[in-house]
């Protein structure tokens, strides 16, 4: 009983490990047109937050506006954090139709696109 015991922490930190390798980030910053109106902006930041809704294979969504004092992000403003707990739920997601019709809102307005994708470790 008492190496059943000891094994416990063990086994949880498997479990906490196991867990943490099933979560792939996606992550997605624009950058804005200079004529982008903030109502065209706002529509792509509630359009992209629908998104969670709309999309099951989606696991969790975050996204914020930069607030860095560091003077190194290009002109991006936007970083969404998507994440997906196999690579076939992030590409169900890109092909999803409520995905293909977001791109279509934001296209218009963005200069520019930052996407990358990892597994995410601790």
């Amino acid at each position: 009983m008492k190496k059943l015991i000891a094994l416990i922490p063990v086994l949880i930190l498997l479990a906490m490990n196991a867990n943490a390798a099933e979560k792939l980030q996606h992550v997605v910053c624009f950058k804005f047109k200079s004529a982008a109106a903030p109502e065209e902006i706002k529509k792509v930041e509630t359009a992209f937050g629908a998104l969670r809704e709309k999309i099951p294979q989606i696991a969790k969504l975050e996204w914020g506006t930069n607030v860095s004092k560091e003077n190194r992000d290009k002109g991006f403003t936007h970083c969404f954090i998507v994440t997906f707990k196999s690579e076939k739920d992030r590409d169900t997601y890109i092909e999803y139709p409520e995905h293909k019709a977001f791109v279509k809102i934001v296209g218009p307005v963005v200069d520019d696109v930052f996407v990358i994708d990892f597994w995410a470790k601790d």
